[in-house]
């Protein structure tokens, strides 16, 4: 009860996929110190417990009082949704017209999710031992040089946990190692604010700025104390890392935290690496690589305000920082950035709103910006950067189309490209082929009755993975043993069709014995640490060869790789998608990036069976600049994005006819300003054993769209099928497909 007698009621929100607040009591027990808004509470819902966050609370309600239950507990905390969060993530759901309980429990780590709450503990960081013997330091480094560079680490930062070290490909048995012979010792991190010293900045690591990178620079710190949003258009190794680095140092110095998002998990050892050399603060990694407790423990002191760069991926654009000063979105145009299932938001989209709401400046870059991004800055809601020229003494490589019509193969690769591998090989400098296709074979078939062994859930042939015996469906994890014999005639004349980067890899060492290979993608790197061995061994030159997916094409600095090869990318020439030109034309020139980025000159051979395609012809002969512009040309013509707004209803059921009906419902009424598309089956009708369905609605003004997806949520609940069908709605949809 409250002082004046009467019961306290509060909204919570909570994770259930229902677009409404639930109303709970709070007993006279639970209200020893005051209710705050954004406070986390346990509470009964049905069967379960679960946790809520309260949004509002006051002395009446209209509900009945013996239909409504009492919270069960207040979590014992020092955190809480804060003002500024919490308006943040009501705005990220209204847009994207999810339900709010469940956005909030995204914003938060899996372990404070729980009801049973997790012992959080001050986090471990390792420091050099004091009065360390210089010879014993001298032997260390002759006898493990490892050991040797991971103490030389460790002794320049203040503080370094174990998930960085991870990160930055380090083992747990070196770091064993050293603590035994007494070089290191591990102590807690204690939650002190972060303050910028002298020794924050490592000055012998700063570059300087070519006239174009200081131009930008210069702009940038202009807009310092208010909100502006940057887009720097520089192309492949134009030196847009040491930009950020710059700016950040401007920020850092004040005392404000930055966040830095990538795309995927294989640039943070690099990001990371780049950041830890320049600057000596507490720095926090966000991204799936972690465990819980590693999650938890970045969570906290970025809301602590104890460390100063969180680098992260999307779902980092919730981490509760308090002292936030800037916010950079390396590779910006990366589909990555759109989460495609349950809450399907846009990390920059939200981290520019983000920006907006605090007051501070954003930077967007990438070598090609995202059609969405460029008409931004053209149109003059954005800072245009452009950086046209490499770095130091690098150049631009020059691509070159091969007609493989006109080549004889040999194992997906042509005699030219093969001659060129051999080369630059012989000259000790680096290959790069990539190949979008993991596995070693996109199928297996009877070489008989070209019987071909399909997923019976999703209709589609398995891939076969040859080092496991194990027959993959990339699309919903169902695999089985790879078959003796065909299932349809009994013949064991079973084979592979086509060609994956597992069975590249064994035939790229049989034609280059001499030459050591590796290959990077999600297959080879599933270990923790996998990924930046791998990518230290390619920088120490142990390997000649590098094949993998596009997990080497966004962002890597390899230094010796001076020949980019690109294999089968014809599929990606040809879809019903609209971005699917601008999609390409982003991973060409990205895979191209990689190639001749110190002084040696590089080259980039692209094997295609339709070298006159216009894509690949402007591509070859104007660039990407010129191909945005025709694309975003073509686009005004359609009230396409970005000149129009989309969004798309996925239905999904057991029988096609349900999906079908369900979205035809909702057409069945007209939107003012709006035009629909559908209800047809997606691309990939069956899935997991389910029949999918699209319903594409387009408007030209974000005004309508979302008012007609607000008319569209009000009628589902009311609609005869709904109960047979999963439904979900998304806003600006990037991919058709799924």
């Amino acid at each position: 009860m409250t002082q004046s007698g009467n019961p306290l009621f509060v909204q919570i929100a909570i994770p259930v996929p229902l677009r409404q607040l639930f109303t709970y009591v709070v007993p006279p027990n639970l209200l020893d110190k005051p209710l705050k808004i954004g406070e986390r509470v346990a509470v009964s819902f049905g069967p379960r417990q679960v946790i809520g966050v309260v949004l509002s609370v006051s002395e009446q309600t209209e509900l009945p009082l013996n239909k409504l239950k009492n919270i069960t507990s207040r979590v014992v905390d020092n955190f809480h949704f804060d003002a500024p969060l919490l308006q943040f993530l009501q705005r990220c759901a209204d847009y994207y017209h999810h339900p709010i309980g469940d956005v909030l429990q995204q914003a938060l780590p899996v372990l404070l999710r729980q009801v049973k709450q997790p012992d959080v503990s001050l986090p471990l960081i390792w420091v050099s031992a004091e009065n360390i013997d210089s010879t014993l330091l001298e032997k260390l480094k002759t006898k493990a040089a490892k050991q040797y560079a991971l103490y030389q680490l460790i002794d320049k930062h203040l503080s370094i946990t174990w998930a960085e070290l991870r990160t930055l490909g380090y083992t747990k048995s070196q770091l064993t190692a050293l603590e035994t012979k007494g070089f290191i010792e591990t102590k807690e991190r204690q939650p002190t604010l972060f303050k910028w010293a002298e020794s924050s900045l490592n000055k012998e690591n700063k570059l300087t700025l070519s006239t174009e990178q200081a131009v930008v620079l210069s702009a940038i710190e202009q807009t310092n104390e208010s909100f502006s949003c940057h887009l720097i258009d520089g192309i492949t190794g134009s030196g847009k890392t040491e930009v950020y680095l710059q700016a950040m140092e401007t920020i850092l110095a004040a005392n404000k935290q930055v966040l830095v998002l990538v795309p995927e998990i294989g640039l943070t050892p690099q990001t990371l690496n780049r950041f830890e050399q320049r600057f000596n603060v507490p720095t926090c990694l966000h991204h799936s690589g972690l465990n819980n407790n590693e999650r938890l423990q970045t969570w906290l002191e970025a809301q602590r305000g104890s460390s100063a760069i969180v680098i992260g991926t999307r779902s980092a654009i919730f981490t509760p920082l308090h002292q936030l000063g800037m916010i950079i979105i390396d590779e910006e145009h990366d589909g990555s950035f759109k989460q495609q299932d349950s809450f399907r938001y846009n990390a920059r989209d939200m981290a520019i709103l983000r920006a907006r709401q605090l007051n501070i400046p954003i930077i967007l870059g990438s070598a090609t910006p995202s059609l969405e991004s460029l008409h931004n800055a053209l149109s003059g809601k954005y800072h245009y950067h452009q950086l046209l020229n490499r770095a130091g003494n690098s150049s631009t490589s020059k691509i070159h189309l091969i007609n493989i019509a006109q080549h004889q193969m040999e194992h997906g690769l042509s005699d030219t490209l093969k001659s060129e591998i051999k080369k630059t090989i012989v000259r000790g400098e680096q290959v790069l082929i990539f190949l979008n296709r993991r596995g070693y074979a996109p199928a297996i078939n009877c070489q008989e009755c070209h019987w071909i062994p399909e997923c019976k859930r999703c209709n589609k042939p398995y891939t076969l993975h040859q080092s496991k015996q194990l027959l993959m469906c990339h699309h919903c994890g169902s695999q089985r043993r790879v078959p003796a014999q065909c299932d349809s005639c009994g013949s064991v004349r079973i084979k592979p069709l086509g060609q994956g980067t597992e069975q590249l890899e064994q035939r790229i060492s049989e034609l280059f014995p001499d030459a050591s290979s590796v290959r990077i993608d999600r297959d080879s790197t599933r270990k923790k640490g996998e990924l930046a061995k791998l990518l230290q061994e390619v920088t120490e030159k142990k390997h000649q060869i590098l094949l993998g997916t596009q997990m080497l094409a966004k962002g890597h600095h390899f230094p010796d790789v001076t020949l980019v090869a690109m294999l089968d990318i014809d599929g990606a020439l040809f879809s019903f998608d609209f971005r699917a030109a601008e999609h390409m034309a982003q991973l060409l020139v990205q895979v191209a990036g990689r190639a001749g980025r110190e002084s040696k000159p590089g080259k980039v051979l692209v094997q295609t069976a339709y070298p006159e395609h216009p894509l690949l012809q402007d591509l070859v002969n104007n660039g990407y600049k010129h191909f945005a512009e025709y694309a975003l040309t073509e686009r005004k013509q359609a009230y396409l994005p970005p000149f129009g707004f989309q969004a798309l209803f996925r239905a999904e059921a057991n029988y096609p006819s349900y999906p079908d009906k369900f979205l035809r419902e909702i057409c069945a009424t007209l939107y003012e300003g709006c035009e629909l598309a559908g209800p047809l089956p997606a691309a990939m009708e069956k899935r997991g054993g389910k029949y999918r369905f699209h319903l594409i609605v387009q408007s030209k003004t974000r005004k309508h769209l979302h008012q007609a997806i607000y008319q569209m949520l009000q009628l589902i609940p009311h609609n005869e099928w709904q109960s047979k069908v999963r439904w979900s709605v998304d806003i600006d949809p990037i991919d058709l497909s799924w």
